[in-house]
C-alpha cells in the first residue's frame, strides 16, 4: 500500500483563540511547543518515517499556512511531499478537500495527535486491505494505564468501554459516503432526526443500552452505509490521548518525555 495520502487536520475554530496557542504566543495550537517541538512536528516526524506515505495534506486556514510553511520546508527537503491546503469550517468538508484528486488509501489524523505511533498508522493501513474504512479505539483499561486522567469520556459497549483515537482510514473515495452523516457538524444530540437518519433507531437502541459489542456495532454501522468498517483496537492507550487542553497537554508531555528516555 505504498503511496497513501495522509490528511492532517490542523485548523482551529473560527473566531476562537485557543488557550494553548495563546499561552505559547503562536497563531495556531498546532504550533504550540510540547517536549521541545511544535505539536504538528511530532505528527509529521512519525509520518516522515513511514515509507508507505506518499503525500501529506495539511488542512489549515489561509492565515495559518504562512506560519506553517517554514515548518514543512524541512520535510519537503527530505523528500516528503507536503501540501498546505485551505481548510473548511466543517471537518468533513476539510477531509473531502484533502483527499480530492489524491492517491488512495487515505489516512486521516489531527495535528494534536502527538502520541501517534508508526504501529498504529500501519495497523490502520493493514485494516484497509480488507475493509472500506477503519477507526481506531483503545480500551478504557489501556487508556487509564497511561494516566488516571488520560481520558474522561468512553463509549460503553457490551464487551468493554473504549476511547476514540484520532486516527481513521478510508480505502477509497467510495468510503467517504459514511462521512456524509457528519457534514453538518455531527451535532446529533441537538438534532435527533439527524441521528435517526444516520444510524437508524434499532442501532441507536442497541448502542444506548449496551446490548452489543464493539465489533458487532462496527458491522451494523457499516451495513447501514453499505461499507465494511474495521474497529482497530490499539493496545497502546496513549493513542487515545491528544492535546485538547492543559490536562491532556501535561499527560502527553509526560509520555513524550518517557519515550525520549
Amino acid at each position: 500500500m505504498a503511496g497513501c495520502t495522509v490528511v492532517v487536520l490542523a485548523a482551529q475554530r473560527a473566531g476562537v483563540v485557543n488557550p494553548l496557542a495563546q499561552r505559547a504566543g503562536v497563531s495556531h495550537k498546532c504550533l504550540a511547543p510540547i517536549a521541545g517541538k511544535p505539536l504538528i512536528v511530532h505528527v509529521m516526524d512519525v509520518l516522515a518515517r513511514c515509507p508507505e506515505v506518499g503525500t501529506v495534506r495539511v488542512m489549515v486556514e489561509p492565515d495559518g499556512q504562512a506560519a506553517l510553511e517554514p515548518v514543512m520546508t524541512a520535510y519537503r527537503d527530505a523528500g516528503l511531499e507536503v501540501d498546505l491546503v485551505s481548510s473548511s469550517e466543517n471537518i468533513v468538508e476539510s477531509v473531502l478537500a484533502g483527499v480530492e484528486g489524491q492517491q488512495a488509501p487515505f489516512v486521516v489524523t489531527t495535528a494534536d495527535n502527538v502520541l501517534l505511533s508508526r504501529e498504529a498508522f500501519l495497523a490502520t493501513l493493514n485494516a484497509l486491505s480488507s475493509h472500506d474504512a477503519a477507526m481506531n479505539l483503545a480500551t478504557k483499561a489501556a487508556v487509564l494505564s497511561v494516566h488516571p486522567d488520560a481520558q474522561r469520556n468512553f463509549y460503553e459497549f457490551r464487551d468493554d468501554a473504549y476511547a476514540n483515537c484520532n486516527l481513521y482510514g478510508l480505502a477509497g473515495a467510495h468510503a467517504l459516503r459514511a462521512a456524509e452523516a457528519f457534514r453538518e457538524g455531527g451535532q446529533f444530540q441537538k438534532n435527533p432526526r439527524r441521528l435517526l437518519t444516520a444510524f437508524g433507531l434499532l442501532n441507536i437502541l442497541l448502542f444506548r443500552f449496551r446490548l452489543i459489542g464493539l465489533q458487532s456495532a462496527a458491522r451494523r454501522i457499516g451495513k447501514r452505509f453499505g461499507l465494511s468498517i474495521a474497529a482497530v483496537i490499539q493496545s497502546d492507550g496513549a493513542q487515545a490521548v491528544d492535546v485538547d487542553n492543559e490536562r491532556t497537554y501535561a499527560i502527553a508531555e509526560m509520555v513524550l518525555e518517557q519515550r525520549a528516555r
